[in-house]
C-alpha cells in the first residue's frame, strides 16, 4: 500500500496540467510512462487538492489516455493497491465494467457457472454501486442468489479452486481504489480509474475477456495489457457487449482475439443467430436487473427455460470457454455449454457456489 512518506518525482498533477495533458482535447500531450506512473502514485496517496484531481481526470477524458498510460496506471494500482490471490487453476478473468447495467439481464454469473461446470474455471469481480451509474454489477447478482460475496481474495481464489467459479469483491482486494469513491462520484463523468479497475486481475489469470463498444477500444485495451508490466496476460477475447458490459450483444457482433506474439489483434464478426441468439437486444431486457437476472439464472440452469435467454447464457459461456481455448471454435463451445445445462450439471455447480 501507498505510505505518507511517498516521495515523488517532479511532476504534480498541477504542472502536468499546465505542460502535459491540460491544454485541451486537440493539443494536449501524452504522458510518459514516469508521468503517468507519478501522477496516479500522488492520486491513490490522496495528495492533489480535489479542484486540480478533478481537473487532471477531466484533461485526461478529453484527451483519451494512450496504451502507455493506460498500462502505467495499472501497474500502479496493481502494485500499491490490489491484493491479489491467486487460485491453482488457471481461469478466465472477466473484467466487466464495474458501475453495471441499467436495462438488460446480466447473463455472466449463469454463462460462468455454465463454462465452469464444463471444465473452464472463471473469475468475475465488481464493486458496489460504482460511480457513474451506480447500478447493478455482478455483485448484486450473485447476492441475490445467496452467494457470498464478502470474500477476502485468499477465500475468492478457494472458491475458484472448490467451484469452478469465482468472485473477488472490490473493497476487500482494491481498496485504494474504493477510496476513490466520493472524488469519483462528485465527478459526475467517468475516468480512466473506471477502465483501469476492470484489469485489476485479481486472481492474475492469463486470459482477459472484456467487452467493448467500438473496435478501437478493444485494440487499446489489449495494447494496455501488453504495456502493464504488473501481469502477464498471453491472451485477450473482447467482444461487443451489451451496455458494455460481458454480455454478448445480439445481432452482427464484432469478436476481437489477441494471442501473444500477435502483431494485431484479429477481428471478425460473429452473426448470433447463427448461434440460436435470433432476436434484438431488446429482448433481453428485464425490469429488476440483479432480481430478474438472478431468477434467470436459476430457471436457465434448472433446465426451465428454453427462451431468449437461454440461448444468451449458452452462447456467453462458449465464448468463456472458446477464450481458454478449451475448444477450438464457438460452435463447439456452443454445443458443450448446451450440453452441460441439459445434463444439471450446472445446476449442481450453481449449487455448490450457493453453499460455498
Amino acid at each position: 500500500m501507498s505510505q505518507a512518506t511517498q516521495e515523488y518525482g517532479e511532476w504534480p498533477l498541477r504542472r502536468l496540467m499546465t505542460e502535459v495533458v491540460g491544454s485541451g482535447h486537440k493539443s494536449a500531450d501524452d504522458m510518459t510512462r514516469e508521468q503517468a506512473t507519478e501522477a496516479f502514485q500522488r492520486i491513490l496517496d490522496a495528495e492533489p487538492r480535489e479542484t486540480t484531481l478533478g481537473a487532471f481526470w477531466l484533461a485526461n477524458r478529453w484527451k483519451r489516455n494512450d496504451a502507455e498510460e493506460l498500462g502505467a496506471f495499472v501497474d500502479v494500482m496493481r502494485e500499491e493497491s490490489v491484493e491479489a490471490a491467486e487460485p491453482d487453476a488457471d481461469p478466465v478473468d472477466c473484467g466487466a465494467n464495474y458501475d453495471g447495467k441499467g436495462r438488460s439481464a446480466i447473463l455472466g454469473v449463469a454463462a460462468g457457472v455454465v463454462a465452469a461446470a464444463a471444465g473452464t474455471p472463471v473469475v468475475t469481480h465488481s464493486g458496489d454501486r460504482v460511480p457513474t451509474q451506480k447500478q447493478d454489477a455482478y455483485k448484486h447478482v450473485l447476492d441475490e442468489l445467496g452467494v457470498e460475496t464478502d470474500l477476502q481474495p485468499g477465500e475468492s481464489a478457494d472458491m475458484v479452486d472448490e467451484v469452478g467459479f469465482g468472485f473477488y469483491y472490490q473493497p476487500n482486494f482494491n481498496s485504494e481504489i474504493v477510496a476513490l469513491f466520493d472524488r469519483r462520484e462528485e465527478m459526475g463523468v467517468r475516468t480512466f480509474v473506471n477502465t483501469v479497475e476492470t484489469l485489476a486481475n485479481p486472481a492474475n489469470a492469463d486470459v482477459h475477456l472484456g467487452s467493448f463498444y467500438h473496435l478501437a477500444f478493444a485494440t487499446k485495451m489489449t495494447d494496455t495489457l501488453q504495456e502493464a508490466r504488473s501481469q502477464d496476460v498471453s491472451r485477450t477475447l473482447f467482444f461487443q457487449g451489451m451496455e458494455g458490459y460481458d454480455d454478448v450483444r445480439p445481432g452482427s457482433t464484432v469478436v476481437a482475439e489477441w494471442n501473444d506474439g500477435d502483431e494485431e489483434l484479429d477481428d471478425f464478426e460473429i452473426q448470433t443467430a447463427e448461434y440460436g441468439m435470433d432476436f434484438e437486444s431488446e429482448d433481453l431486457h428485464v425490469d429488476d436487473v440483479a432480481a430478474d437476472s438472478a431468477a434467470i439464472t436459476e430457471e436457465v440452469l434448472a433446465g426451465d427455460r428454453d427462451d431468449q435467454f437461454y440461448d444468451a447464457v449458452a452462447l456467453n459461456a462458449a465464448l468463456r470457454i472458446y477464450a481458454r481455448e478449451d475448444v477450438d471454435s464457438l460452435d463447439a463451445g456452443l454445443e458443450l455449454a448446451r450440453e452441460t445445462i441439459e445434463s444439471g450439471d450446472a445446476a449442481a455447480t450453481l449449487e455448490e457456489l450457493q453453499a460455498f
